[in-house]
């Protein structure tokens, strides 16, 4: 790695990507901030995903092979000092590596061209480590696409990106889309619109019964604490529940997610 150490707050460099943490500046300059090695193996297999790489002298020991394949990709490296790394970084402790990414947004139209067979879609979902499991939840179940509607929290924030695990670089995440648009243009592409939600009149034991999870899908979820509008309700083909046979009151987003997702998975593969 060429160039000194970095140990200023004040470096240009050190500036621009401090203020990536806010969410105006990310999406003002289209860039993120991703931490540690899992983050940077995944965005250097995404053609332009990572744009700098800063490094501490121990992580660009521990992690040569990632920090010499972003110096052969193109990627600037920067080394930081310890101080400066616990400054860019969003973690208590951090591991030394913080990427600089570009922005992935895929376009909705693109997306849906592509025939998608399960789709995740995030409605007011407001917890970005929740929004974060659900994605990375979605890329195990095979999930062709993940949409963060215009009421859901930034795919692009922190907490978000790290509860990924990586997912966020794997597949297609569209947002921004208002709802009220949305539905429209997943039933127009030949997906079945279902939302999760525990008022649901049917079980997801009957939708996988009947059939209709071996249906081309698309799951809506909602808000961790609320679930969703009726609004929103009203305009899907079908409210399914998860059917509690215990005694817990509820599951949460993520648990719920998962349940449906590999549900429709199985279905859709039987």
């Amino acid at each position: 790695m060429a160039g000194r150490e970095l140990t200023s707050l004040r470096s240009p460099r050190v500036k621009a990507a401090r203020r990536l943490a806010k969410r105006a500046f990310r999406h003002r300059e289209r860039r993120f901030l991703a931490e540690g090695p899992q983050a940077v193996r995944e965005a250097l297999r995404v053609p332009g995903g990572l744009t700098e790489l800063f490094a501490t002298a121990e992580a660009e020991a521990r992690h040569a092979d990632l920090v010499r394949a972003a110096e052969q990709a193109g990627v600037p490296v920067l080394r930081v000092s310890g101080e400066v790394m616990a400054e860019l970084a969003q973690t208590v402790t951090p591991q030394g590596l913080l990427a600089v990414c570009g922005f992935l947004d895929a376009p909705l139209g693109a997306t849906l061209a592509a025939a998608p067979s399960l789709v995740t879609v995030l409605a007011h979902v407001r917890d970005p480590g929740n929004a974060g499991t659900v994605l990375r939840t979605a890329d195990a179940a095979g999930s062709d696409a993940v949409v963060f509607t215009d009421a859901s929290v930034d795919p692009y924030n922190g907490k978000c990106v790290r509860a990924s695990a990586g997912s966020l670089f794997h597949l297609p995440v569209v947002t921004g889309p208002r709802f009220d648009t949305l539905i429209p243009e997943l039933k127009r592409s030949g997906l079945t619109v279902l939302a999760a939600d525990g008022a649901g009149t049917r079980t997801l034991d009957e939708a996988i019964d009947d059939g209709t999870l071996a249906r081309p899908t698309a799951w809506v979820f909602g808000n961790e604490a609320w679930g969703l509008p009726e609004e929103i309700l009203r305009h899907v083909d079908d409210v399914v529940r998860v059917p509690i046979h215990g005694r817990a009151e509820s599951l949460n987003l993520a648990t719920a997610a998962a349940v449906c997702l590999y549900a429709s998975a199985r279905a859709q593969r039987g």
